[in-house]
């Protein structure tokens, strides 16, 4: 995904920051991650707060297999489908994952 499709999708925050990491790009708002880009796929950062909503809404957590296969689940999820054609939407998703990045400390 390009520069310019990724500050829009995060515009409600206002002024973000892109760089390269892990083979894709971490999304940073005030210094903070709130998203990464890996392989074309936007994943916001969420926490036990948002994770019910976001999968009720159709979000899937970012899940890898570790060592001896066994799944590592991340504190990142995919943005729900609805919320691509929908600015307000999109919006309040990115929103609940700077929440959740707080909360992280």
């Amino acid at each position: 995904m390009d520069r310019d499709a990724i500050e829009e999708m995060f515009q409600a925050l206002g002024e973000i920051t892109i760089r390269r990491m892990f083979g894709g790009k971490g999304i940073y708002h005030l210094g903070r991650i709130v998203a990464i880009e890996l392989r074309g796929e936007i994943m916001l950062k969420g926490d036990a707060e948002t994770a019910e909503a976001v999968e009720e809404a159709g979000g899937r957590r970012w899940t890898y297999d570790g060592r001896k296969g066994k799944p590592v689940a991340m504190p990142y999820w995919t943005i729900p489908d609805g919320a691509y054609d929908d600015p307000d939407e999109m919006a309040k998703w990115v929103r609940l994952a700077y929440e959740a990045t707080l909360r992280a400390g």
